[in-house]
């Protein structure tokens, strides 16, 4: 049962129980009301709310949302829960619907440490239980509209000092049990609590702070609204609105690609469990090459715990890799994350040696030198004689072929890819390789580490780029072919970002430098390739121009004391390689462009995903959310193919073909599936 009901004289103890998280689905809140009913029959003077096991209750079913909401209806049940003498045990954690059980509660008593919080906005909805207006009632209008404009969590601690909840114990169900009667009744539910104080002005900074956190989203500007009203309206109109917004909202787009990745994310920290054999536990580590992504990898590991020793080529770089690390350490100090002694244990702790002489036998041993195979093969040819055949070996190519970097290694089935993103110790995403060898063990073990490092692990096959890289580099070539045709960088980048990306491609291409990507054109010889479009460009703003981006204060853009400004030269570089290639530029419009750069993402993400380079098209949406700055609330390339329809996106580039056949053709998979009428979430589910 997911509800138990036991009465103890004049008290009825409920208990929710649907494990592991106690969420609340229809059967809960079936259970709910008959657990009332019978509270109400046996003319209870107490009702305590708990949770079985290790939480209260994580929030609703999030499953339900697409379909159309079924009674009884949270709301109802917690209007009629606030008439109640009822008090809540929060026993642990307390999200979402929740926390609304609770708040609806005459009382709350909650354990120590325990997480609360109301995150619906985090999934495109608001609170839609009364959270928006039961909230302010108890801490005001300014802590209701920062805690749930930002979705955060919080704990028992914070709770107790904002008021939100009444005190902290061990057992607090126990704790519930022993309230004086004459305590219980002194205190007033939020319905007949003063409404808030109205505060215009922390309502206005806490728009200006989701502006800037959750750009594009409507759901926490929404909350705002709702939160605001609460000062205003009786409490059951605000509790109305409240619900019809809730309900409005999460039919909505963006929540159903907040849902969509959600249920990603969840999917692939799973991913770990699914292998037949379980991961490795490691504890020792070697890392070569102490530049910026070498430094944050052995920084990062050092920080779950591993031991960490650092390889470099000579004491110059080893002091430089020290320097890195000290960097990495000393920033932690002054985010607050770290005191000064645990910095410098930090840096103590991580052992930085030249060459491969007296290595540790480590568990795993991860390589981050430049993109070059023979640099590479080196390096794992020295690893593999200095450490034994059970450790990991590991490189970090962001485009390289791994099959080729492990060739005559001895052991291959302990060889694969680890490709971090930079800053390694920040971003969220790990794209793990598996070579043609790599074992379960091997790739379990890679999940495991990802999980203890708390990022989001993808695992992709072996391709020019893998899964990120190539489809930037697609994005990239069809933003490139609109530039010849007529675009200029910059209206490419205001499109882009106004689509919601982090940053535009070409602003993108300067922070990384303009030679990198150049250098990668050159290794695989564009130039001369066939069957492809080539377009100039990008390598001649390099070779004729020399602008290397940032680094040289001139790429697309100038960078000077204040904003950038378009480059000088770069417009009329971009004109006479349209006049040379017999080109008559037309104007496109910020939505052409989008359609067309979206469109690539989605047509090499699809191709990606028919070569079983991909898994699964939602592993393809985390890849790019979470490396390369696309946006949350669009939920990934891929879930914006199944929002547009895969059979417009199969009209839409047979037209662009029709004009374009070197850049453009129908990818095989999208002419499937666009055919069989299914959708990539039909797909993803049908693998599992």
């Amino acid at each position: 049962m997911p509800v138990h009901t036991l009465f103890q004289g004049s008290l009825c103890l409920i208990t929710l129980d649907t494990p592991p998280v106690n969420v609340i689905g229809l059967e809960t809140r079936v259970g709910l009301v008959e657990a009332l009913d019978a509270a109400d029959a046996a003319g209870v003077q107490r009702i305590v709310i708990t949770g079985a096991g290790s939480a209260f209750a994580a929030g609703s079913d999030t499953r339900e949302f697409d379909s159309p909401p079924l009674a009884p209806h949270l709301p109802d049940i917690l209007n009629r829960l606030e008439r109640l003498p009822s008090i809540a045990a929060i026993n642990g954690v307390a999200l979402g619907g929740g926390l609304e059980i609770a708040l609806a509660c005459r009382m709350r008593i909650a354990a120590p440490g325990v997480a609360l919080g109301l995150p619906e906005v985090t999934l495109g909805v608001v609170p839609g239980a009364g959270g928006t207006q039961r909230l302010p009632r108890l801490v005001g209008i300014a802590s209701a509209a920062a805690l749930i404009s930002e979705g955060r969590r919080f704990t028992a601690e914070e709770a107790l000092r904002m008021g939100i909840v009444d005190a902290i114990d061990a057992d607090p169900v126990a704790a519930a049990k022993a309230l004086p009667e004459a305590a219980l009744a002194d205190v007033l539910p939020a319905s007949a609590r003063p409404a808030p104080v109205a505060d215009p002005e922390a309502i206005a900074a806490a728009r200006a702070r989701a502006g800037k956190r959750a750009k594009g989203q409507f759901a926490p500007q929404v909350a705002l609204d709702l939160v605001a009203a609460s000062a205003e309206l009786p409490l059951p109109e605000g509790l109305a609105r409240e619900r019809a917004q809730f309900l409005n909202l999460r039919r909505g787009p963006q929540a159903r690609a907040l849902r969509h990745v959600f249920f990603a994310e969840r999917a692939a920290l799973a991913r770990a469990k699914r292998f037949s054999v379980p991961p490795r536990d490691l504890k020792t580590a070697v890392v070569v090459g102490g530049g910026t992504m070498g430094a944050g990898i052995a920084y990062a590991l050092d920080g779950i715990g591993l031991a960490v020793t650092l390889v470099e080529t000579g004491t110059e770089a080893a002091a430089r890799a020290e320097a890195n690390l000290g960097k990495l350490f000393d920033d932690a100090v002054k985010r607050g994350k770290a005191s000064p002694e645990a910095s410098a244990q930090g840096k103590a702790r991580i052992a930085v040696v030249t060459g491969y002489d007296a290595l540790p036998a480590a568990d795993i041993a991860i390589e981050a030198v430049f993109e070059d195979l023979a640099v590479k093969r080196e390096v794992f040819a020295a690893l593999d004689a200095a450490l034994p055949e059970t450790a990991i070996l590991a490189t970090n190519t962001s485009y390289l072929d791994v099959n080729e970097i492990f060739a005559g290694t001895r052991a291959p089935e302990r060889c694969l890819g680890l490709h971090f993103f930079s800053p390694a110790h920040v971003m969220k995403l790990l794209e793990i390789i598996r070579a043609g060898t790599t074992s379960d063990e091997t790739l379990a073990s890679a999940f495991g580490l990802a999980a203890k490092l708390r990022k989001i692990a993808v695992e992709a096959g072996v391709c020019d780029g893998f899964i990120g890289n190539r489809i930037l580099t697609r994005y990239r070539q069809i933003c490139d072919v609109m530039l010849i045709e007529g675009a200029l960088p910059w209206q490419v980048d205001a499109a882009m970002l106004g689509f919601g990306m982090a940053m535009g491609p070409y602003a993108v291409q300067d922070l990384s430098g303009l030679d990198i990507a150049y250098a990668n054109r050159q290794r695989k010889n564009l130039r001369n390739a066939q069957g492809l479009r080539y377009i100039p460009v990008a390598d001649r703003m390099v070779e004729d121009l020399g602008r290397l981006g940032h680094k040289t204060g001139a790429g697309w853009y100038d960078y000077g004391e204040g904003a950038p400004t378009p480059g000088a030269g770069v417009q009329a570089l971009i004109e006479a390689a349209s006049r040379e290639a017999g080109i008559t530029r037309r104007a496109f419009d910020a939505e052409e462009i989008r359609q067309r750069a979206l469109t690539a993402m989605i047509d090499e993400g699809l191709r990606i995903l028919d070569e079983g380079i991909a898994r699964r098209a939602a592993d393809i949406d985390l890849v790019l959310l979470h490396g390369y700055g696309f946006p949350r609330w669009r939920g990934g390339p891929m879930c914006e193919a199944d929002r547009i329809g895969l059979p417009v996106l199969r009209d839409r580039i047979a037209t662009y073909a029709k004009a374009d056949p070197l850049s453009w053709s129908v990818p095989p998979l999208l002419q499937r599936l666009a055919e069989e009428g299914r959708s990539l979430a039909d797909l993803d589910h049908e693998g599992g």
